[in-house]
């Protein structure tokens, strides 16, 4: 499998139907990929709190429409990051788009970790209740988490339980954290015996400078390839057998204990 991350920038300056417009050019410009990866809440910015409710839209709304169109043009599976999405009853989550390559939506995952410790996201947003993962052609399964989701190991355990072989993480993560960002990825592939596929933005999210750094990380925790700061498509061919492999030659995953007791103070 051949996978494609779309390190895109955030322009503060740059509207977001610009911004789309370019997004799904760039998407389309991956039509040697089977897999393309774009960012955390790139149409409005990851810490573009204020702009939330304004740039909210219905599941089925512009971004939606405009990356399956570039999805099916492409001919690719298209991780479409995520969107401010406003629900039915109002409460706006932040939810991934996972379209086919006929430009069907084939997965959708609403965000479990929200960031911001009691403000910003955490209290703007709904949190998601369900682990989402998705079969691809070629033997593989992406197990689907967003940004703040990295720091929370159990919602990946959670994942490979159900099949995944292949961690997609879009990502608006800070600059000034952006060791913590490839620390995580490559604990998260190491402890999972997975690929991770984590894909951040670049440029600035209301005045927060972005760590860049997408990163592609195989299941024994080797770095295949990394970005630089600025925007930048990364490019990686994905060995289906690989994770397989991995689990046999040292099969960690086996040793697992499961169902210890809770600590009183923590029940």
């Amino acid at each position: 499998m051949r996978a494609s991350l779309i390190q895109i920038a955030v322009d503060p300056d740059e509207s977001v139907d610009s911004r789309r417009g370019r997004a799904a050019s760039l998407v389309r410009d991956q039509a040697d990929s089977d897999l393309v990866v774009l960012p955390e809440l790139w149409p409005v910015g990851a810490f573009a709190y204020q702009q939330f409710e304004q740039e909210a839209e219905p599941p089925a709304g512009p971004t939606h429409e405009a990356m399956a169109e570039a999805a099916s043009d492409a001919g690719v599976w298209l991780h479409a990051g995520s969107i401010v999405e406003k629900a039915a009853d109002g409460t706006l989550y932040n939810t991934a788009l996972v379209f086919s390559p006929t430009g069907e939506l084939a997965a959708s995952y609403r965000k479990i970790h929200r960031f911001g410790f009691d403000k910003g996201e955490a209290v703007l947003m709904g949190a998601g209740e369900d682990l989402v993962t998705l079969p691809v052609p070629g033997g593989l399964t992406l197990g689907l988490a967003t940004c703040y989701d990295l720091r929370f190991p159990e919602l990946f355990r959670g994942l490979v339980d159900a099949g995944a072989q292949v961690l997609v993480i879009p990502a608006g993560w800070p600059a000034r954290r952006r060791d913590h960002w490839t620390l995580l990825a490559r604990a998260r592939a190491v402890e999972n015996q997975a690929y991770v596929l984590a894909c951040g933005t670049a440029g600035t999210h209301a005045g927060v400078e972005q760590a860049g750094h997408s990163i592609v990380v195989d299941p024994w925790g080797e770095v295949l390839a990394e970005a630089g700061p600025d925007e930048e498509v990364l490019t990686v061919d994905l060995d289906p057998s690989k994770v397989e492999k991995t689990r046999e030659v040292f099969p960690a995953l086996k040793d697992r204990r499961l169902g210890l007791p809770v600590p009183p103070a923590l029940r």
